[in-house]
């Protein structure tokens, strides 16, 4: 028995939207730790004999610490063979997948990556708007709400200050931050998307400015998980 880890990016929720690499991953594997974004008709695909283990972890609740995590995939693939860990969009956009494959690496579990779609621009894609669109902008920046130390990233500013469309995961709990920062930047009437719960059937967006986003935001009860969009891409929002 070989101990090994297969990491899979199962896409931004829909899920048709896993490669079909990742699916014959997952009809192989004989323990698959899956998150909570990765969408439960993907499990469809395992053997019935596979043990299936929920690892997510959502706002204000984590059943498995990170380190936790590590440790049952290096404990799972040295008793059960093939571990799966199955990651909502891509492992190695803020999943931290490398992470794990680090530590896999580290205990003797010999390791691959399958990528997936990143919400970061599929979902915005999906909702009509091109992250890069000639004329309208020349760079996108992606960034991360809340840092390890669950402090608003210090980049956010640096990309208010410039014409990058600003793409932000994770990001909902900063919110009035992240707008505040752009309102000193001079950016009050710069567009804005949110999307919500993106290519899940309960997917819900909303566009407006910087100055008027979080109205609609309360209006409208958007929350997470979201991506948000701030740039003049945002303005293609097809709602």
């Amino acid at each position: 028995m070989v101990a090994r880890l297969t990491l899979v990016g199962a896409g931004p929720g829909d899920p048709e939207l896993i490669t079909l690499k990742g699916v014959r991953a997952l009809q192989q594997a004989n323990v698959v730790l899956y998150d909570a974004l990765a969408h439960p008709d993907l499990l469809q695909h395992c053997q019935e004999a596979c043990e299936k283990i929920f690892v997510g972890k959502k706002v204000g609740v984590c059943q498995f610490k990170q380190e936790d995590i590590n440790q049952l995939i290096v404990d799972k693939a040295l008793s059960q063979g093939h571990v799966v860990r199955l990651k909502g969009g891509d492992p190695y956009i803020f999943g931290r997948g490398h992470e794990e494959i680090e530590f896999a690496r580290q205990h003797g579990v010999q390791t691959q990556v399958i990528p997936g779609l990143s919400s970061f621009y599929s979902v915005p894609e999906l909702r009509g708007i091109p992250l890069t669109r000639r004329g309208i902008n020349e760079s996108v920046w992606v960034l991360t709400g809340s840092n390890r130390d669950h402090q608003l990233s210090q980049d956010v500013a640096l990309a208010a200050r410039t014409n990058t469309t600003a793409v932000v995961l994770m990001g909902m709990t900063k919110l009035p931050e992240i707008i505040a920062i752009y309102q000193e930047a001079g950016k009050g009437e710069l567009p804005v998307a949110i999307i919500q719960d993106g290519t899940w059937a309960q997917e819900r967006c909303i566009g407006g400015t910087v100055n008027s986003i979080l109205p609609l935001v309360r209006q409208h009860g958007i929350g997470s998980p979201a991506v948000i969009v701030l740039g003049e891409v945002a303005r293609l929002l097809e709602a």
